[in-house]
């Protein structure tokens, strides 16, 4: 049975569980370590004096935040033994959109956590450094030196300019259809002389061990490709935003998804993202095919 205390601290805690998962998401890269953070940061909101309390999102988000910094702690540990490239979870079409795509969450991957949150809380979300010095507690000068160095470290990974949302998914059509087809022609045009690919397996499905990168290498493992997806399918599910990048979900021959996610530079395509793993997948398979997941 719930109690009329629990009622109220639901009902005042889930207007704000959205915008918290977001926080914890771009502090973590994980759906579900994130959503496991906020229902900690829950579970705290219940034990609090609540009427004590004025401004209640600003309250959660440093609880959500000092999690999310104690997490990252073993996250590090985690990733220095993870089996080929890591990529964070793909989450698509937000609702919220903001400018941290998936090339800017792999370049936040570098910085220390202090870093990370102060970057986050304050060129993100716009919070004030008195606000992010209250939430990561540190003085907020140390903030402010905090964000500058994290900035220097991504700047390069920030959008340079906003693809159109129309041409982006024409372009992951396009995509699609010439890899799965086997038209490399097509697909080489499209492709930029640097082009890179990267994918997470985790250990749980096969994928490259290391980034692949140029042309010549990149068609030669999508001609390869090809030729498993003519023989055996790869069915488009949905196309859209993964993680701010024009891409695609797929289900592929041995029933998992996949997810295909292209960063596109000057109209070509510069990078691509590709994500395997079927533990990172769960939340998608739930959302797009709730019957199979």
């Amino acid at each position: 049975m719930t109690t009329a205390g629990s009622d109220d601290a639901a009902a005042s805690f889930a207007p704000l569980r959205p915008r918290l998962v977001r926080v914890a998401y771009r502090m973590l890269g994980s759906v579900a370590d994130a959503e496991d953070v906020v229902q900690e940061a829950f579970i705290r909101w219940m034990k609090t004096e609540r009427g004590e309390i004025r401004e209640p999102e600003a309250f959660l988000r440093r609880v959500v935040t000092r999690l999310c910094l104690d997490q990252l702690k073993s996250a590090r540990r985690q990733r220095e033994t993870y089996i080929g490239p890591w990529l964070p979870d793909p989450v698509l079409d937000e609702e919220e959109e903001d400018d941290v795509t998936l090339p800017l969450m792999l370049a936040l991957e570098r910085l220390s956590p202090l870093e990370r949150a102060a970057f986050l809380l304050h060129d993100v979300f716009g919070l004030d450094f008195d606000e992010v010095a209250v939430t990561i507690k540190r003085e907020p000068a140390a903030c402010r030196q905090l964000a500058a160095r994290a900035r220097g470290h991504v700047r390069q990974e920030r959008p340079r300019f906003k693809l159109e949302k129309e041409r982006g998914l024409e372009l992951a059509e396009a995509f699609f259809a010439a890899s799965r087809s086997g038209d490399m022609s097509a697909l080489g045009a499209m492709l930029a002389a640097d082009v890179s690919i990267h994918s997470d397996g985790g250990g749980k499905r096969p994928a490259a061990l290391r980034p692949i990168i140029g042309l010549e290498g990149v068609l030669k493992l999508h001609a390869y490709l090809a030729t498993l997806f003519i023989e055996n399918g790869s069915r488009l599910v949905r196309a859209g935003f993964i993680n701010g990048l024009p891409g695609f979900v797929t289900l592929e021959a041995d029933g998992e998804f996949q997810t295909t996610a292209l960063d596109i530079e000057d109209g070509k395509v510069s990078a691509i993202y590709v994500m395997r793993n079927p533990g990172k997948l769960r939340h998608l398979r739930q959302a797009l095919d709730p019957v199979g997941g």
